[in-house]
């Protein structure tokens, strides 16, 4: 009669466990590439075309317009995701990556596609490293959040400011800030995301909705690190 051993299951268990949340963590960057080439292609395709350039990036009423829209969706997207299914949710996410597509096919015609590309390819390296170190570590990173929340209010508060001074030296200034505070919350959102994950829920619509919603916010924080990072390494037309 084999005698019952409590080490191996709760080592049995931890590995259940952490190939839930892989699986799930799987989901989220799969969903978070998707808005990625989503924006991509809708921005290359719209620098790519004259008219859509003039209408969008040429008419302020437009672009301006395009960029309130984005804010209300991510604004809302939370409290829609609750009442839809994980179809819609998805929809949701790949609109609201090809709105952000119409704006941001503005960096074609700021910087070269060169540039573009190698600063892609620097915050694509930096987001692996840091998004793995949110997955893996265990350290609690809620601190480490905190203090990027502050540097982002100070980064809102700082752009505003910097709209009636124009400063060069503040400019640059939220640009450091904006890259550091985008990199911590890679880690912190990463390991957030992870503890939203219910084990044993795989497979099921709530499970789609979750890594739908954490694939936003992970888009979000690269989105913004590629944009921050441009104005280091970006080389103008």
């Amino acid at each position: 009669m084999s005698r019952f051993d409590p080490h191996s299951v709760h080592a049995n268990y931890d590995s259940l466990v952490a190939e839930d949340n892989a699986a799930f963590l799987r989901k989220v960057y799969l969903f978070m590439a998707s808005g990625l080439a989503a924006t991509g292609v809708t921005a290359l395709g719209v620098s790519s075309s004259e008219l859509l350039t003039r209408v969008i990036l040429g008419n302020p009423v437009v672009f301006y317009g395009l960029l309130f829209a984005e804010l209300v969706m991510v604004w809302s997207f939370s409290s829609i995701v609750r009442r839809v299914n994980a179809f819609v949710a998805g929809g949701l996410l790949l609109s609201y990556a090809i709105v952000n597509g119409l704006t941001l096919a503005a960096i074609f015609l700021v910087y070269t596609q060169q540039s573009i590309a190698t600063t892609f390819f620097v915050t694509g390296g930096t987001f692996a490293a840091m998004s793995a170190y949110g997955y893996l570590t265990k350290k609690e990173l809620s601190g480490l959040g905190h203090f990027a929340m502050m540097g982002l209010i100070g980064l809102l508060i700082g752009s505003l400011v910097n709209l009636f001074l124009a400063s060069p030296m503040l400019h640059w200034l939220m640009t450091f800030v904006g890259v550091i505070v985008f990199t911590c919350l890679i880690a912190y959102d990463t390991q957030k995301i992870k503890k939203l994950n219910v084990i044993g829920n795989a497979g099921t619509d709530e499970d789609h909705k979750e890594a739908i919603h954490g694939a936003l916010i992970l888009y979000l924080d690269f989105i913004n690190l590629f944009l921050y990072l441009l104005r280091l390494l970006g080389r103008r037309r």
